[in-house]
């Protein structure tokens, strides 16, 4: 299986507090030049992509689909050699829908699922909704997107839908495409901190981090956890239903790291906690040792000076973690371009780019994009051709 160099154009479009849309496509210009953009990542020489139509857009209601607005970049990756990764949620859903609290989303989308894959034949890889655990805290626990609600019934009933969702849609592709690779991505967290407090806050926490995939691989939870959901609305045959396993040898683990992760962040009352701080190579084998899937490296940024020694250090990781065994399927820099944050300042809101993408707002390559060019050139012979074999590489070689 050859390993794939991927770069991803951010697809992400949750609505805010005001209930404004912020569908990243559109504030960083993608829907109009998304030519250009696929002509950044063919001279990266990226093998794959990560990109899907923004599926608030897409899905215009109950059987109902929009393919027009997406229909000329699928025909050009068609046509092109690079390998789509099609996501197919990023964080928002149709205003028609209830979010991710209607107990409606999960079938619904795995109609919109079943649908993109029959139009979409040569399509092999699939991200069936991005980053559950996080859009489920964001949207029910944290009152930050889409229905901004923040109790631990809400979180429940949004991990829940998006579980579900997730798990339906993986059905009705495998029924379209018996072929195809399952990517569900997460983003590594790991917390930790001294003292019998802070360990016990830290374990909560990690055993929440976990609890989005837990679900969708049948993984046994953490001790209290299958309580705590049943005690927050999530029903016994729920659980059952997600235990059942699906996409079996066709499923791979898409892990994000991002330097935002080693931020120290504190709790509440007095309790401190460190975020992250043990390093990819690690935390990427103990989710191995507990999932025993393959590995995808689902996406990496920094931004400004530290970018270009942040890419050469994961991706040494990520050559280490294949040379002890570990299976790593692909490498992906997130954004392709940069995002557009809006940030507060005493005079209001602006938007700013966040400064992330291998090229900027105008189109034009950053320092990183020539070394990850340089890693792709030089490594993409060796992996395509001992892809399933671990490669033997010495620590300080990987520039």
């Amino acid at each position: 299986m050859a390993f794939l160099f991927a770069a991803a154009i951010d697809t992400s479009c949750p609505t805010d507090t005001a209930g404004n849309r912020l569908d990243q496509m559109d504030r960083s210009g993608h829907y109009a030049l998304w030519e250009e953009d696929f002509e950044c990542a063919r001279q990266l020489g990226v093998t794959a992509l990560r990109f899907g139509p923004a599926y608030y857009r897409s899905h215009t209601g109950p059987g109902r689909y929009d393919w027009d607005s997406c229909e000329a970049p699928m025909a050009w990756l068609r046509d092109s050699r690079i390998t789509l990764i099609a996501e197919l949620c990023s964080f928002g859903t149709p205003k028609w829908l209830g979010g991710f609290q209607d107990p409606a989303f999960p079938v619904l989308f795995a109609d919109y699922a079943r649908a993109f894959a029959k139009r979409h034949p040569w399509v092999k890889y699939y991200m069936p909704v991005t980053r559950i655990g996080a859009c489920a805290r964001a949207s029910g626990l944290q009152g930050q997107w889409n229905e901004c609600l923040a109790t631990e019934a809400a979180y429940v009933r949004a991990l829940r839908n998006l579980c579900m969702a997730h798990e339906l849609a993986v059905e009705a592709i495998l029924g379209e495409r018996p072929e195809a690779i399952i990517i569900q991505n997460e983003r590594i967290e790991h917390y930790h901190g001294a003292g019998q407090h802070a360990r016990a806050e830290a374990d909560r926490r990690n055993a929440l981090e976990l609890v989005a995939l837990d679900l969708t691989t049948g993984h046994e939870l953490a001790p209290g956890l299958a309580g705590y959901l049943v005690k927050n609305g999530m029903k016994a045959h729920d659980l059952r239903f997600l235990r059942e396993p699906r996409a079996t040898g066709q499923r791979w683990l898409g892990l994000e790291y991002t330097p935002t992760s080693e931020r120290r962040v504190a709790s509440s009352g007095r309790i401190t906690l460190a975020r992250q701080g043990f390093g990819l190579h690690r935390l990427a084998t103990e989710y191995h040792a507990r999932y025993k899937l393959p590995l995808f490296h689902a996406g990496t940024q920094q931004a400004s000076r530290r970018a270009v020694p942040w890419l050469r250090e994961q991706w040494k990781q990520v050559m280490a973690l294949r040379t002890v065994g570990v299976p790593v399927h692909g490498f992906t820099w997130l954004p392709l371009t940069d995002g557009v944050e809006t940030k507060q300042s005493p005079t209001g809101s602006r938007a700013a780019p966040d400064g992330q993408g291998l090229y900027d707002l105008a189109r034009d390559p950053r320092p990183t994009a020539a070394v990850y060019r340089g890693l792709i050139e030089r490594w993409s012979v060796i992996l395509g051709a001992r892809s399933d074999s671990p490669v033997e590489l010495e620590m300080g070689s990987a520039g």
